[in-house]
């Protein structure tokens, strides 16, 4: 059981006490109480989580870190990590970092470093293809100068596979929906109202994504500030080379300065030493303000680099987010037809209510004439049987003409055509 535990307690434990024979001693000593605590870790979520780390060259090792390596290698804040928490759902971000660039692309979860690229292991398809993508990029183009470095094209892969996605998404969504739709419009039911009403709800969701990743590309390309922060090899590259340009010239400077003093004597003539300490004075300040200009012409070229390449991003996902709108524009069209339809069929059924309504009151006119002469009560016009059928006949005329004027009316006022 100690053998089995000893790889991951090595792991976790830092560099000087795997180095120090009495911290190691100490360690094995309390054992049990690390693996209890590490346990609490794990059971608090705080644990090691599978991770791909992919090189320059396209290799690749499945490792194990916990945040707080993370953070400490990548230089990372703790919220910048829950992006990348499987657990949680978050909308698509990208953030450049002092060291790193932390991508939230629907799927593609990963930190873009200057040397290598920490994916989180995963057995989804846009992970696997960003991973088998990646990899074959890398190796195809390691013997080729290329103008993007490491981090732009770790990054460009993954707004590819995400826009692709997307577009993807929508047009398969979009051969789903337009059929729906017509069948709609020739047959309102419940079954196609309920297939229509399922299919807004996916446009919608789908709407709210592509937006969102349109937003972060123009919030990228709006910000020259973030744009600069994500150049990682040249922040890498400065850092490293400028340090040493400034103590060389530090170290000729004063060596100078030695040489000056040792072979020449103090003149009291003022001019030439003054001249010797302005051009001193000029090279000096020449030489400190070359680092910042060359930094600030290289970032200003990089920014516009990258620019370019979040615009082409922002023109494939701006159409995407088109063809969403169209899809929204054409289901508002249908909805628009149906409403047009169902106000038709209800003034139709107004329409015949009101000529029914017509033909009631007029029946009630006659059905009151025949009951009034149908009591039991003597008068002279019962004595001829064929003076009730006249009165029969003459007020049932006069109820049909009374309905044809009814009718008459409804078409002068355009209630509705006849």
């Amino acid at each position: 059981m100690e053998g089995s535990r000893t790889p991951l307690l090595l792991s976790d434990l830092p560099e000087s006490t795997s180095s120090n024979n009495t911290g190691s001693a100490n360690f094995h000593a309390h054992g049990i109480r690390g693996w209890s605590g590490i346990q609490g870790l794990k059971k608090r979520g705080h644990g090691s989580r599978s991770w791909i780390q992919i090189d320059p060259l396209g290799n690749t090792s499945v490792v194990e870190l916990d945040k707080a390596t993370i953070m400490r290698h990548c230089s990372l804040p703790a919220r910048d990590l829950r992006l990348l928490d499987p657990l949680f759902i978050y909308p698509s971000t990208i953030l450049g970092r002092e060291k790193a660039i932390v991508v939230s692309l629907e799927q593609i979860r990963c930190i873009i470093t200057a040397d290598e690229v920490i994916l989180m292991n995963s057995l989804d398809g846009c992970v696997v293809q960003y991973k088998s993508e990646l990899c074959k990029r890398l190796q195809s183009n390691k013997d080729q100068s290329d103008d993007l470095p490491f981090e732009f094209r770790a990054l460009e892969l993954a707004l590819e596979l995400t826009c692709t996605s997307l577009d993807a998404q929508v047009k398969e969504l979009a051969m789903e929906i337009y059929p729906v739709l017509d069948e709609l419009a020739l047959s309102i039911n419940t079954l196609n109202l309920e297939r229509v009403r399922r299919l807004k709800g996916h446009l919608l969701a789908v709407t709210q994504r592509v937006q969102k990743v349109r937003d972060e590309i123009e919030h990228l390309m709006d910000d020259d500030g973030d744009m600069a922060e994500m150049y990682l090899t040249e922040k890498k590259q400065r850092s490293e080379g400028y340090p040493l340009s400034d103590l060389g010239f530090q170290t000729d400077t004063s060596s100078e300065e030695r040489v000056g003093s040792k072979s020449a004597p103090v003149s009291p003539v003022g001019s030439i030493s003054g001249a010797h300490k302005l051009q001193r004075a000029f090279s000096s300040i020449v030489s400190s303000s070359r680092p910042s200009f060359m930094s600030s012409s290289n970032s200003g070229e990089n920014i516009e680099q990258l620019e370019m390449l979040l615009e082409a991003y922002f023109v494939v996902i701006d159409h995407t987010l088109s063809k969403v709108l169209s899809l929204k524009e054409y289901i508002d069209d249908t909805e628009d037809l149906i409403n047009f339809k169902l106000g038709n069929v209800q003034n139709r059924l107004i329409q015949f209510e009101l000529l029914l309504t017509a033909a009631t009151f007029v029946a009630t006119i006659f059905a009151a004439v025949t009951a009034v002469f149908g009591m039991n009560f003597p008068d002279s016009i019962f004595d001829n049987p064929s003076t009730f059928s006249w009165v029969l006949v003459i007020c049932g005329v006069a109820c049909g003409f009374l309905y044809f004027s009814f009718l008459l009316y409804f078409r002068y006022r355009r209630i509705f055509p006849l």
